[in-house]
């Protein structure tokens, strides 16, 4: 019998300081660039540009979708920016470094009270909130619960309301009593770092990832074990909560602008962008051809034109959006042709 419990003990003692090893190699090699704020018994991250002197824009909050952290709308949209506006780029409560605070914080109306609470300590009164996928919902959230604190509301490719089916079957498991705390300290990260490639890679298709996307951007940071279950109990909780919360969108008052791709087979754009165009009167909804899951990289031209014209400046969104068309169009046709005129022989190194 006890060698039994020593056969089983030893391997999953050896995983679950693998995973540790891991986890402090993800912090090391993605260290925090934000810094950490008190918002009401735990802190938030967030790397905060300050207001530049010669500002043509509001404020802008970057609120990043599931399994992300602030380094990746930073990478999308901080040096395009740069000097038109005050920035708050935000890890969410229990993801990248910000601490996860209370239950409350499990849901998008809780989240988006915690940046609400963090705007009023970095001296942010009013902004535009900019989210992207499940950030989406903690943008609506924000905008029905602190419209004064709301400049207008940029939603990109987001995840706002009711959707057929459920959810992968890991983050069952990760939220599970006890066994939810052996899986995420001795399998998530193995499993995790297989499915790392091929999971960003979806999240780009139909269009390339930027090659230098993982290197910059630190999606490890989510297998990271209480990173994983905070991740994993958003998600549980999100289908409920859209399904309560989306009816009173129609409330909603602040510029609105949705940004979507019609090849997005991560958030449905049928379902979601088209919901929120339909439920917020007066908000406008581009549809981009041909982009998938991240129009915040594909399409960061028409994200900056909307954040312009949520801020009052004359921008036709319509045409940006067939102007990124053409690029991409041109991009893909360019990328065809330098393989197609590839022989063999070069595709070897001869």
């Amino acid at each position: 019998m006890l060698a039994e419990v020593s056969a089983l003990l030893i391997p999953l003692a050896a995983a679950i300081g693998y995973s540790s090893y891991k986890a402090r190699q993800f912090e090391h090699t993605y260290p925090n660039i934000g810094e950490l704020t008190d918002v009401g018994g735990y802190r938030m991250n967030a790397v905060h540009i300050a207001r530049p002197e010669n500002a043509d824009l509001p404020a802008l909050v970057f609120i990043h979708g599931a399994s992300g952290n602030l380094l990746d709308q930073v990478v999308a949209f901080r040096a395009a920016l740069e000097g038109r506006a005050e920035m708050l780029f935000v890890d969410r409560p229990g993801h990248g470094y910000s601490e996860r605070g209370g239950p409350e914080n499990a849901f998008p109306s809780g989240q988006a009270d915690a940046i609400a609470r963090l705007m009023e300590k970095r001296g942010i009164e009013k902004a535009v909130i900019v989210g992207h996928s499940f950030g989406g919902a903690i943008t609506a959230a924000f905008g029905l619960r602190h419209p004064d604190k709301t400049s207008g509301l940029l939603f990109l490719a987001p995840a706002t309301h009711p959707w057929p089916g459920g959810i992968d079957w890991y983050y069952h498991v990760a939220t599970a009593p006890v066994i939810g705390w052996l899986f995420n300290h001795a399998v998530v990260v193995p499993l995790g770092l297989r499915r790392l490639e091929r999971g960003t890679l979806n999240v780009f298709r139909p269009n390339p990832r930027p090659a230098d996307y993982i290197e910059k951007t630190g999606p490890s940071l989510v297998l990271r074990p209480s990173a994983f279950h905070n991740n994993a109990a958003d998600f549980k909780r999100l289908l409920a909560y859209v399904k309560a919360h989306s009816p009173l969108y129609s409330q909603i008052t602040a510029p609105t602008v949705i940004i979507t791709g019609d090849s997005d087979e991560v958030v449905w754009e049928h379902l979601h962008s088209r919901g929120l165009a339909r439920d917020i009167s007066g908000s406008e909804l581009i549809t981009i051809r041909g982009v998938g899951h991240k129009p915040d990289y594909l399409a960061t031209d028409v994200a900056i034109a909307a954040m312009e014209k949520i801020s009052g400046k004359p921008r036709d969104l319509q045409a940006a959006a067939r102007r990124a068309e053409e690029r991409l169009a041109a991009s893909r046709q360019q990328t065809r042709a330098t393989l197609s005129s590839l022989t063999p022989d070069a595709l070897r190194g001869a």
